[in-house]
């Protein structure tokens, strides 16, 4: 989830990422090294090196929140939350509501100045997660889809929960075939809608949105989860997006053809894995909803947060 950069409101996300036809078109990060185990890299595992740069509200940032808990890494890898309110001067270590923690690292006031303590010449767009290296004192990567590789796969030394595996091999084809498709049209499908600047734009994200969850659905039908009886990263990928969905998506992007709660798969999945031992306490809604409601000013102008949707996620998922 990018933010605005340091010339002001054209630098937004949704301000620079439009294209011709209205369409929003995502910025690549830009912060791509690699943590490797085998030494092949300069940048190895260690207890307490790495921190996480993190929204409570960014469903990019929660993914790598959830591996985290999952891989049982919350003393190896330490986190600071950024304020969820989203100003022109770009994501703040403000903490204005409770459970954002200031940069217990650097002691910054704005996330940009740990970009520009990495790279003095960083003039991109600034975007949260980020996994900073407390020793080299650069930033190692910013791609949270990388970012939960890393977790799962190069920290089995200091993971209290080693023998998870959310990428395992014999089944990253089908992972990586769920994510060609997913993230494209849900994932990213929903901001695609939310930030169209055109009718047709607007038209071809949310037909292909829907038809998408309408596919997870029926796949839902007969698996617990995407790839059968086991947990997966395309879960993780999947569910940040889920449990944002009828909280936000369905009326701030106008996400509205149908709400997550008229899909019984889709609708028992998104419980299913909020109830699993430590997802919960990564879920924040108060920062979810603060934040795209009043930081989005173009599309909600008043910056109103509603106080609905009524959801029970603790209710029996009946998955297992």
């Amino acid at each position: 989830m990018a933010a605005q950069d340091k010339n002001g409101p054209s630098g937004n996300t949704w301000e620079r990422e439009i294209d011709d036809d209205g369409e929003f078109v995502r910025c690549p990060t830009s912060f791509r090294a690699q943590i490797k185990a085998d030494g092949s890299t300069d940048f190895s595992p260690g207890f307490g090196r790495y921190h996480l740069y993190v929204s409570l509200a960014c469903p990019w940032a929660h993914r790598t929140l959830i591996v985290r808990v999952l891989k049982g890494l919350e003393d190896a890898v330490s986190v600071d939350v950024v304020d969820p309110i989203l100003p022109s001067s770009g994501w703040t270590f403000e903490q204005n509501v409770a459970g954002a923690t200031g940069d217990r690292v650097k002691g910054f006031h704005l996330l940009r100045q740990v970009y520009v303590e990495s790279c003095p010449n960083f003039d991109g767009v600034v975007t949260v997660p980020v996994l900073w290296d407390r020793q080299t004192e650069v930033i190692v990567n910013n791609e949270s889809a990388e970012i939960i590789r890393m977790l799962n796969a190069e920290f089995q030394d200091v993971a209290t929960h080693p023998e998870r595996d959310l990428y395992p091999e014999v089944l990253r084809a089908q992972i990586d075939a769920l994510n060609d498709w997913i993230y494209p049209e849900i994932n990213n499908g929903v901001y695609r809608c939310g930030f169209a600047r055109k009718q047709a734009a607007y038209g071809r994200a949310v037909q292909g949105l829907f038809a998408a969850l309408d596919r997870v659905e029926a796949t839902l039908a007969d698996s617990r989860y995407l790839c059968g009886d086991r947990l997966t990263e395309a879960d993780v990928r999947l569910f940040t997006t889920l449990i944002r969905f009828d909280p936000v998506y369905v009326t701030h992007f106008k996400c509205n053809l149908r709400r997550l709660v008229d899909y019984p798969n889709l609708w028992g999945y998104t419980r299913d894995i909020y109830q699993l031992p430590g997802i919960a306490e990564t879920v924040n809604l108060e920062h979810i909803k603060r934040h795209y409601f009043e930081s989005h000013r173009h599309l909600n102008p008043f910056g109103i947060v509603p106080d609905g949707p009524v959801l029970d996620f603790e209710a029996p998922h009946g998955r297992a």
